[in-house]
């Protein structure tokens, strides 16, 4: 394989594949939107991938500029699409129509013309599980319901779908485990691996659905206030301002570091793997979200102070961490960079940003319009 196609190329995750993959000596090309929520006004790649890559300025969603960059591809890494659960919840329609609706072209490429592509990996995510893997000391392996407004009344924590009560020991999540999103984002990449698994199995190519979990690091979005509490703390650490932390601040994620994803993804565009995967990417390990919070503004030094409000946003998840056996054992992935490292790496990296927003007003502005909407109580 010589010629990669990479989708959402100009983002965070698809900057530092083509950069490792043009090291390795791939042919990449880069299709993208840049869309401002994400860029900013920024419409254009960072200066050591100007020249050595192929850039297509469009969108997945038209059917002509999609196929006409498929086309003398051996490989496509689909990173293009809408992200951001709290957004999802009300900004449905967009979602929908640019993570399924440019996937389903992809597939009909994939399963209709005449092409020479061996290997489609499509970034699923960690959302389609909605609740984690949980255990019940009387009934096993559950899987809880989705949380709402009214059951977060009495607890944060999730509760047993059998017998109500909350004394459930949280799991590691792995790739057998119940899909059940509680988002509307969620949904859309569960379609998305749905569809790219069936095209490539149809076909006889390889396939890879990776379920990223949280990802960060040095390159990622500091503008886009609807997704990525690191920039969004950072970015209000930076100015001591007040960092709201929703319900009680326990709530844990995955957060795993951009190197590491790069080397997962990479790892898929080896040809001896054949057949389709669906495979978890994280740290597997979790961390909550007060934790992010405290070392954010010990490292800046920071007088932000950190108030746990309460809040709840319809859509997010209580905990989720991933369970990696499989993916070591099909890719040999192991993750090498802990959290606290990587968040520094990160942070250092973004103090050295000229972009950088001046205030937080987009972030404010992205919770009123969720509690506006209800979504945000």
């Amino acid at each position: 394989m010589e010629n990669i196609l990479i989708t959402g190329g100009a983002g965070f995750i698809g900057t530092n594949v083509a950069r490792e993959l043009i090291k390795q000596g791939y042919n990449i090309t880069i299709l993208d939107n840049f869309n401002p929520q994400i860029h900013g006004e920024r419409q254009e790649l960072p200066e050591d991938l100007k020249d050595a890559v192929q850039l297509t300025i469009g969108d997945v969603s038209d059917k002509d500029t999609f196929y006409s960059a498929l086309k003398g591809k051996d490989a496509v890494i689909h990173y293009a699409a809408e992200t951001g659960t709290g957004q999802s919840m009300y900004d449905i329609s967009r979602y929908t129509f640019v993570n399924i609706q440019a996937t389903a072209t992809l597939c009909d490429y994939i399963v209709n013309e005449d092409h020479n592509i061996k290997t489609v990996i499509v970034a699923s995510s960690r959302s389609i599980y909605g609740e984690g893997k949980y255990h019940s000391e009387t009934y096993g392996d559950v899987y809880p319901a989705a949380r709402t407004y009214n059951s977060v009344k009495e607890t944060f924590e999730v509760v047993c779908p059998v017998s109500g009560n909350n004394n459930l020991t949280v799991k590691a999540t792995d790739e057998n485990s119940k899909i059940h999103p509680s988002s509307f984002y969620g949904i859309t990449k569960q379609v998305q691996e749905q569809m790219i698994i069936l095209a490539t199995r149809l076909k006889n190519i390889n396939g890879f659905a990776l379920r990223y979990q949280n990802v960060y690091g040095p390159g990622q979005s500091l503008k886009n206030p609807y997704t990525g509490i690191l920039s969004i703390f950072s970015r209000l650490a930076l100015r001591d301002e007040k960092i709201n932390v929703f319900e009680d601040g326990l709530e844990s994620r995955d957060f795993v570091y951009i190197d590491d994803v790069v080397n997962a993804t990479v790892n898929c565009l080896n040809e001896k793997l054949k057949g389709q995967h669906i495979l978890n990417v994280g740290s597997g390990v979790a961390t909550t979200v007060l934790e992010v919070a405290n070392e954010i503004v010990s490292y800046l030094n920071s007088k932000s102070e950190i108030m746990v409000s309460g809040i709840f946003r319809e859509g997010d998840i209580r905990h989720n961490f991933a369970d990696l056996k499989l993916v070591e054992k099909t890719l040999g992935f192991k993750p090498e960079w802990q959290f606290k490292e990587g968040l520094h790496k990160f942070i250092d990296w973004a103090l050295q940003q000229n972009d950088m927003p001046q205030n937080v007003d987009d972030y404010k502005t992205s919770l009123t319009e969720l509690k506006n909407r209800g979504l945000l109580k």
